[in-house]
């Protein structure tokens, strides 16, 4: 079989006029982040979540001025970027509900949550909304084990889900401006629930 090259080298990045990292955000690098760490590479994470939580992704050219705001090469942006899942190469919607699919949450109903989510919503996994306001993912572990099945909604955390509460939290999501109160005791019977109240 012969080897096919992609072809990068051609690639071009799609440009906008205004920069993607701000002023702002450079001043907040500099004074907050900056100064804890040893060399500029430690602060290449933070500086993504700042792209993706004003921009809901990291666009290409993002990832090239905060490389030259790091003094750090443009591959070593993207290496970063497309290692982690959390962050998003591509736009998602305006909202963004992260069902986890680790092994505890698909053992206690993850599967489930995930179809009523997507019934609800009408799209797969990795899809955004024909409205653009919500985009369906799934990760590798939100670090709740002992509360699955869980999911992040807009990064507000909701445990022990029931596919009942998580459509329910989807209908809310799409037709809200903002993600849905999280009150920790979506799936608890109500005597658990008033225990930890």
């Amino acid at each position: 079989m012969a080897w096919i090259p992609k072809p990068s080298a051609t690639t071009e990045i799609e440009r906008r006029d205004e920069p993607y990292l701000t002023q702002a955000m450079k001043d907040e690098l500099r004074e907050r982040y900056l100064p804890r760490y040893e060399n500029t590479l430690a602060a290449l994470l933070p500086a993504l979540h700042m792209i993706q939580h004003e921009y809901h992704w990291i666009p290409p050219q993002a990832m090239e001025e905060v490389a030259t705001f790091l003094e750090l090469s443009p591959a070593d942006v993207m290496d970063t970027a497309t290692f982690y899942e959390e962050y998003a190469l591509s736009p998602r919607g305006r909202h963004v509900v992260g069902v986890c699919r680790s092994i505890a949450c698909e053992f206690c109903g993850q599967p489930e949550v995930t179809e009523a989510i997507k019934q609800t919503l009408g799209i797969d996994v990795g899809e955004v909304t024909d409205d653009d306001s919500v985009c369906l993912v799934e990760l590798e572990c939100i670090g709740s084990c002992g509360t699955a099945p869980v999911a992040l909604f807009d990064e507000e955390l909701h445990e022990q889900l029931t596919p009942e509460r998580a459509a329910e939290l989807a209908r809310q999501l799409k037709s809200a401006d903002s993600a849905p109160e999280a009150s920790g005791r979506e799936g608890l019977s109500p005597e658990v629930a008033s225990n930890k109240a």
